[in-house]
């Protein structure tokens, strides 16, 4: 009777961890979801980008909302502003585009991050252009602020890019654990 028990306690003990960790990954994955999974697959491919790093930088910039306008004026998923989305356009020969569609939004945006890492060949000095812009990094690596091989990073003057860079590895790592 009382080895029953054990068994009883043992067995209800088990299936409450198996839910316990169910339950957590369906939360971990709503809070870092993979949306949009067939548009990033394709252009990442396409441009050999690191999907992982394009859903950390989507996580960061719209938390998968297409609809989203910033403040400064960036749109869609991955926050791109006119001027870079009518450039990368041009560069894939659209002819007319809506920056808030998913699939034309993710096409332009990882174009351009591919575009930033070839540029600077590193990652985080990309990731950072994609934030303040390549203007910036040029004018921080031209006059020493940072250097060009992306080793001292906590000294980019913008804080908000510098707390943008920390979140996008941040959401890099996770996504990197996740998937």
């Amino acid at each position: 009777m009382m080895q029953n028990k054990k068994l009883y306690l043992c067995l209800i003990i088990i299936i409450s961890i198996i839910m316990v960790i169910c339950i957590s990954k369906k939360i971990i994955n709503s809070i870092y979801p993979e949306k949009y999974s067939i548009y990033i697959e394709k252009y990442c491919s396409e441009y050999n980008v690191d999907k992982n790093l394009v859903y950390a930088i989507i996580k960061q910039e719209s938390n998968f909302e297409p609809e989203v306008n910033s403040s400064k004026g960036a749109k869609g998923l991955m926050q791109l502003m006119d001027n870079t989305a009518n450039y990368i356009a041009e560069q894939l020969d659209y002819a007319e585009f809506n920056v808030f569609e998913p699939e034309t939004n993710i096409n332009l945006g990882i174009k351009y991050l591919s575009y930033l890492i070839e540029k600077y060949d590193n990652q985080n000095l990309a990731i950072v252009a994609y934030n303040a812009g390549e203007g910036n990094v040029d004018k921080w690596i031209n006059s020493g602020i940072i250097s060009d091989d992306g080793t001292d990073l906590e000294n980019v003057p913008f804080r908000e890019t510098n707390m943008y860079l920390r979140k996008v590895l941040k959401n890099y790592k996770i996504y990197d654990k996740l998937y």
